[in-house]
């Protein structure tokens, strides 16, 4: 038991310090090839803070935990906008500016709704995959041609902004980093899901659970890093777009990839309570985002009902396994 939670402890630590490491590098390789300073930030930097969620929930799906799998990916998801959004909006309100968060806005709802109906026969098939992997390749061509095309957008001067900020390093060590990040990534999770199966037998609760809350909370650390940096810098629509991206990476590569390795049973509860709740969370910033009549915005009152949400959340899920 013991190794088990030193196991889970470590595997984050690496989990999340691997990651910076593979994002510095790939977009450090990003910019040595002259990729525009947007689509590095929606394609290189979104892969990379969703790198840990696609390395865990793979790895969970070969070794035979769907549960922990989906666990991490809804859990994440829902981690991203209720503790992540809500802290950083505590921190300082945030204005939505980017016409491009707008259309991902609606498009995050329609990808959750699909995500639900996919449930409701309590399993992803590996149809079902491809049909995630697909939306997801044609969302991404679309980011890449919003992305060229939307130079002036408010998103677009602050991924140029954030670039600028750090210092350009040699190719050959940005190389360097983007492979050992990507070997340490790919072990620590090894270690973080071996752990997560082992303390959830030991305390007899199922994987699902363990990956809601441990493995979850610890896979989206790149996320609430990245958001709380670009909120203290004021770069509110990054801040918004890391949170939206790495959602969209969850719900569609994330699964997709761990449905197309090994076709995974859904619980009753997953559709039941996990999904409701992340698609009210995804409601509630669709409707804070857009503003309906006023400026987008997620001020400090809407960033405390999210914690509360998320507090309320976790407290459930505590009861559930007490029970």
């Amino acid at each position: 038991m013991f190794a088990a939670v030193l196991a889970v402890l470590a595997g984050l630590v690496v989990l999340v310090w691997s990651a910076d490491r593979f994002i510095d590098g790939a977009s450090g390789v990003a910019r040595h090839l002259g990729m525009p300073p947007l689509l590095i930030g929606m394609v290189v930097i979104g892969f990379g803070t969703s790198a840990p969620e696609m390395v865990v929930s793979a790895l969970a799906a070969l070794q035979g935990n769907p549960g922990l799998a989906l666990g991490n990916a809804y859990g994440s998801n829902i981690t991203n906008i209720a503790l992540i959004l809500g802290l950083t909006a505590l921190m300082s309100p945030m204005a939505v500016r980017s016409s491009i968060l707008r259309k991902e806005l609606p498009l995050l709802l329609g990808v959750t709704l699909l995500a639900g109906w996919q449930l409701m026969d309590g399993r992803i098939s590996r149809l079902d995959a491809l049909v995630l992997l697909m939306v997801f390749a044609g969302l991404m061509g679309w980011s890449i041609w919003t992305g060229m095309r939307g130079q002036a957008d408010a998103l677009a001067a602050d991924a140029q902004a954030d670039l600028m900020d750090s210092p350009q390093r040699p190719l050959g060590r940005n190389l360097f980093w983007l492979v050992i990040g990507l070997l340490l990534l790919v072990g620590s999770s090894r270690l973080l899901v071996w752990g997560a199966v082992s303390v959830a037998q030991s305390f007899g609760v199922s994987d699902l659970l363990i990956g809601l809350t441990i493995v979850a909370i610890g896979t989206s650390l790149p996320e609430l890093a990245s958001s709380v940096i670009a909120a203290r810098k004021g770069e509110h629509d990054m801040a918004l777009g890391n949170v939206l991206g790495s959602n969209l990476f969850n719900t569609l590569a994330v699964v997709g990839i761990a449905g197309s390795i090994s076709p995974m049973a859904t619980s009753p509860e997953v559709l039941q309570r996990d999904f409701l709740v992340m698609l009210g969370l995804t409601i509630a910033v669709l409707v804070m985002g857009l503003g309906w009549g006023r400026p987008g915005r997620i001020n400090r009152v809407e960033g405390s009902a999210l914690m509360l949400a998320y507090g309320l959340y976790m407290l459930g899920l505590i009861l559930t396994a007490s029970n």
